[in-house]
């Protein structure tokens, strides 16, 4: 029991820092292997002569820990440690959710979850964890509504959708929020690549929706050659993606060759 009451204090100085309106992500972070260290000895690896009591205080102290951890890993833009605390918070909000009241956290932190697999790509299982979620939060609650409307504009291959709005969410200034939007330039700077021999930086600019410094920076990061005539030019990188044809005599004799064997073996 004196080690829950020392997890319980030290849980309490990390709510008091984070909770300041410019909280010391260091400090924060060192309490936070600290409580890990300390969660070792209680919710993570529970023992058998401790109360009911006091085992629900164990699973409130790690949930809350882990809550605090998860959106310091989005302040601190450290991706695998926010990956690693909703791994571990899922258990509280899923298996544990008979056994102590839904944190106010919850949905925040779920929606913060969604979206990072946006960010990151992760399609199948973005929509594996919505799966996980109730039918009456899906259409009312705007933390998972936004990554749902914005997955839907991604796979429609919306991307203005995504430009005009994804500033206007909750998600604005959010972390993952600046990396999906780089996602999705890149993937609309491909398909310029592909499609075009040249395009002029205005209508570069607008379809990436950057301003002129930032398609001058954007043309750095991609190596594309800005000309003197205004236009961008992707000759050389389309020259350099030439593929060889596929030999389809040969593949069609092996198809034959396959078909056979198959017709042999039933």
């Amino acid at each position: 029991m004196a080690a829950l009451n020392n997890l319980e204090a030290k849980c309490n100085v990390l709510k008091k820092e984070w909770d300041k309106r410019s909280p010391n992500l260091k400090l924060c972070g060192d309490m936070l292997k600290e409580l890990k260290i300390l969660l070792t000895q209680l919710s993570f690896l529970p023992t058998s002569d401790l109360g009911d009591e006091a085992h629900e205080r164990e699973l409130y102290l790690a949930r809350d820990i882990l809550e605090i951890g998860a959106k310091w890993s989005v302040a601190n833009h450290d991706i695998p440690s926010f990956e690693r605390y909703m791994a571990q918070l899922k258990n509280y909000y899923f298996d544990y959710k008979y056994s102590i009241k839904e944190s106010m956290n919850m949905y925040d932190l779920l929606g913060l979850n969604l979206m990072f697999l946006l960010s990151q790509n992760r399609v199948a299982e973005f929509h594996t964890e919505l799966e996980l979620l109730p039918a009456d939060r899906l259409e009312v609650d705007s933390c998972i509504l936004v990554p749902r409307q914005l997955e839907q504009w991604l796979m429609e291959g919306s991307y203005d959708k995504i430009f005009r709005n994804a500033k206007g969410t909750i998600y604005s200034k959010n972390f993952f929020m600046d990396i999906l939007l780089n996602t999705v330039r890149d993937e609309i700077g491909a398909c310029v690549e592909s499609a075009f021999d040249k395009i002029s930086i205005e209508d570069a600019a607008r379809m990436l929706n950057l301003n002129t410094k930032e398609i001058m920076q954007y043309c750095a990061k991609k190596n594309w050659t800005l000309a003197n005539d205004g236009f961008i030019h992707f000759e050389a990188l389309n020259e350099k993606k030439h593929v060889e044809p596929i030999p389809s005599a040969d593949l069609a004799t092996l198809t034959i060759d396959y078909a056979r064997e198959l017709e042999k073996i039933v």
